[in-house]
């Protein structure tokens, strides 16, 4: 489980591409380091991975097919920021809301506006997550949990303060960036309910 309060920025060190399978690294600071074991889970942009090898401060993961192409980490090179927070562990405070590092796809950022001191960001709606998005629901984008402002007929959006900005990638994305999507669990469990039961009485 993770609270989606992205903890760092960090960059890729590596990529080793294999069939059917890539690995990747990155060192993390040490803070982050701390009580870090072999399988622990880590979040790269939403994106729960699994730790393979550690090496001092570098730290590799193994990212499946699957994985990458449901998500954007097909799209790092050497070099790519990404957002990175360490599981949660029992104790810790949750400022965000859950997310489970099981990312359903991708949205896109197709606008950005720049009011003073904080920044809305609009992401195209994902046919098939339409049902989960509306005003003030939760979402996780990039492993950031985020409360939507505003939905319209194909977009939403979420504003940014200046704290966010600084500290994860969406300070420095462009229009047309993917980004990964985590629809919150308990707005899918309760729309998924009550579709179902709405269709069990042949009302949808």
């Amino acid at each position: 489980m993770f609270s989606g309060i992205v903890q760092r920025t960090l960059t890729i060190a590596s990529i080793e591409k294999k069939p059917g399978l890539w690995t990747l690294s990155l060192s993390l600071p040490s803070e982050m380091l701390e009580g870090l074991k072999l399988g622990a889970s880590v979040a790269l942009n939403g994106t729960c991975l699994t730790v393979c090898k550690i090496a001092g401060e570098s730290v590799w993961f193994d990212v499946m097919m699957a994985t990458l192409e449901v998500t954007n980490l097909f799209d790092l090179q050497v070099g790519s920021a990404v957002n990175v927070e360490r599981a949660a562990r029992f104790g810790d405070d949750i400022g965000g809301h859950q997310l489970s590092g099981h990312v359903f796809g991708q949205t896109r950022i197709v606008e950005i506006e720049r009011p003073q001191n904080n920044r809305i960001i609009w992401f195209d709606i994902p046919a098939q997550f339409k049902a989960y998005i509306f005003d003030k629901g939760y979402i996780g984008l990039n492993g950031c949990s985020l409360t939507i402002a505003k939905v319209e007929e194909a977009r939403f959006c979420v504003y940014l303060i200046p704290e966010t900005l600084a500290i994860t990638t969406f300070g420095e994305l462009e229009v047309g960036a993917h980004i990964n999507l985590e629809v919150d669990s308990h707005t899918q469990a309760v729309v998924d309910t009550v579709e179902r039961m709405l269709a069990q009485r042949g009302l949808v």
